[in-house]
């Protein structure tokens, strides 16, 4: 303890900040962090799990279908995000947008409503391959905030477009229970997405006619159709089927991998790519180890305050084990919750699996300060659209498997 804060919290805000601020070494800091989180409790503390080469092996144990998930999906995608731009389908599309800002924010909209039945990071890759085309490789920063924003806040009202609604579906909830997460993503598209667009018209103005001479390949667009079927149906028909899997192999990460091998003699992917994508992934999953490490075993008392304040916790902690932890605890609203951490990371560059996609192939997004500074809107967007939620369904939570809401949950709705 240090003034009553746990070492272990410290050691990660120092990650953060590193990684805040160090920007050209993010990797270094993330990969520092995590061992010197790691040997501080091996040595000093012990894990979760316990104490020692046990305790660590227990903790590995829980966690690594998380990070094979992410790996695999973080990796494949960039090797989609090529074919797809390979495929020349962005350079024809010009015609089919409005020439103003508003082809811009169309474009946002395309990506929240990809993001409901494809994995968010698929989405944002694929605007943000489409953004770099149509806006000739400028694009604004706050732009690309946005792109991330949308893409997890198309993803936080379906349970196949986001990993934290998918970990929600598993445990008992209802495909419905987040239906209303699409209330609060659609306010706050209409705030942070006419506002980025504005931004990206006045810095690049979106290209006004199709590329000319342009010839489709509708095979590499055949390929993207594959690789975006095999994540899909193998998330779908496992949590149908057999959720424990899920749980027990990164089944999502594995069918993308298949499915760009078993594509290969139809259209080799860039295999030059990997090593720049993986060192993005090795970043994200650093962070994430860290996440994982640390000594939080109950979340606040599940109201819808302390519900919003996650959603700002998850710029900079993982969404992944905090909606574990709510899980684990229950009596949420659980269309607030994804929307809050589903969304809630799209305020931090690395806050969120798409933003830091995104940083793969615009690396100047590696920036906090320029990234608060321009997707300022995003927070905006985010507070609105939740207090829209308060406002026209109100605060309703419910247990995940049978029983009833926490009296002091119950409590602290608002009234309607």
């Amino acid at each position: 303890m240090l003034a009553g804060i746990p070492l272990d919290f410290i050691f990660f805000a120092l990650v953060l900040l590193g990684v805040a601020t160090l920007h050209h070494h993010t990797l270094k800091v993330s990969l520092l962090g995590a061992t010197a989180i790691t040997f501080y409790q091996f040595f000093f503390t012990g894990f979760k799990t316990g104490e020692g080469m046990a305790g660590l092996a227990a903790h590995f144990g829980h966690e690594w279908v998380t990070l094979a998930n992410l790996l695999g999906l973080l990796l494949g995608f960039a090797l989609l995000a090529d074919h797809f731009e390979k495929s020349r389908l962005p350079e024809v599309l010009p015609h089919l947008l409005p020439d103003d800002w508003k082809g811009a924010f169309v474009l946002l909209a395309g990506v929240f409503v990809m993001s409901g039945f494809l994995d968010n990071i698929a989405a944002a890759m694929i605007g943000g391959t489409m953004a770099k085309v149509l806006f000739r490789r400028k694009v604004h920063i706050g732009y690309l905030a946005a792109i991330v924003a949308a893409s997890n806040a198309g993803g936080a009202g379906s349970v196949v477009g986001d990993t934290t609604t998918t970990m929600i579906w598993i445990a008992g909830g209802s495909p419905f229970a987040v239906l209303e997460a699409y209330i609060g993503g659609a306010v706050a598209l209409l705030i942070f997405g006419t506002i980025a667009a504005r931004q990206q018209d006045a810095y690049q103005p979106i290209q006004r006619d199709d590329t000319p001479g342009v010839h489709i390949h509708y095979m590499r667009l055949a390929v993207v159709a594959i690789i975006l079927a095999a994540a899909i149906s193998a998330n779908v028909w496992f949590n149908l089927t057999d959720p424990s899997v899920l749980e027990h192999f990164p089944v999502i990460g594995s069918a993308v991998a298949l499915a760009l091998l078993a594509t290969a003699p139809l259209r080799a992917p860039q295999w030059s790519l990997l090593p720049g994508a993986f060192k993005g992934s090795i970043f994200l999953l650093g962070l994430v180890w860290c996440a994982s490490l640390m000594p939080v075993e109950k979340l606040p008392t599940p109201s819808w305050p302390t519900t919003m304040g996650l959603g700002f916790l998850s710029a900079v902690f993982d969404n992944i084990p905090l909606t574990a932890l709510a899980i684990r605890q229950d009596g949420y609203d659980w269309g607030f919750l994804a929307y809050a951490v589903g969304f809630g990371g799209s305020m931090i560059w690395f806050g969120s699996s798409a933003g830091v996609a995104i940083s793969s192939i615009y690396p100047e997004a590696r920036s906090v300060v320029e990234w608060l500074k321009s997707g300022w809107h995003v927070a905006l967007g985010f507070v609105a659209g939740y207090l829209v939620m308060l406002a026209l369904v109100g605060w309703h939570p419910a247990p995940l498997k049978g029983g009833v809401a926490t009296p002091a949950a119950a409590a602290s709705a608002p009234a309607r």
